[in-house]
């Protein structure tokens, strides 16, 4: 059974990025539990654990150790962007293995493809994060659109496009697994 360790960025006292009336620790935590729900009840052989299932204070030390002890095979990292640009882009380590580099590919395009016109795909990058760097396992963090950016927020705040953000993760996940959707159509809505 794959192991996929989701973790909601910030929370509690940490509410990550602002604006446009938004919390980023809000938005995290909703797209991953929309993800967890999708996962839950379309893909049975991957088991999924979570960082948070609601809004406390993780601290970055405690995310690394979670994922380790439980021995995920990956962690996916959510977050929402800001300081004025616009898009989606996802980040692992420079020094992970090439297993990674591909999951990060199929997931990136999964979304990318999937989540609708008009979203500028800001590339595949590297970065220094605890959460890509301490963890034992392939991980990947994602940027989902800019907080502080007005159109990017119109998105963030409509629960459909949440949705279908959080179902274009489900199927980069099957797909990274080679997981089958437990009636064997699952299929995304389409903007």
């Amino acid at each position: 059974m794959a192991k996929l360790f989701i973790d909601p960025g910030h929370g509690g006292r940490d509410p990550g990025a602002l604006g446009n009336g938004l919390l980023e620790k809000d938005l995290n935590l909703d797209i991953a539990m929309r993800l967890f729900s999708i996962l839950q009840q379309e893909y049975p052989e991957i088991e999924v654990r979570l960082s948070r299932d609601k809004d406390v204070f993780v601290s970055l030390g405690e995310r690394v150790a979670l994922a380790n002890q439980w021995g995920a095979d990956l962690v996916l990292s959510i977050h929402v962007n800001a300081g004025g640009g616009t898009g989606y882009e996802t980040y692992i380590h420079r020094s992970m293995p090439a297993t990674t580099v591909r999951w990060r590919q199929i997931l990136h395009r999964e979304v990318i493809n999937n989540i609708g016109q008009g979203i500028k795909d800001r590339g595949m990058k590297t970065a220094n994060f605890a959460i890509l760097r301490q963890t034992r396992m392939p991980a990947i963090l994602t940027e989902n659109l800019f907080i502080d950016h007005p159109e990017d927020a119109i998105r963030l705040k409509e629960a459909s496009f949440r949705q279908r953000l959080a179902e274009c993760y489900a199927a980069g996940v099957a797909k990274i697994f080679g997981a089958k959707s437990d009636d064997g159509n699952h299929q995304l809505t389409r903007p």
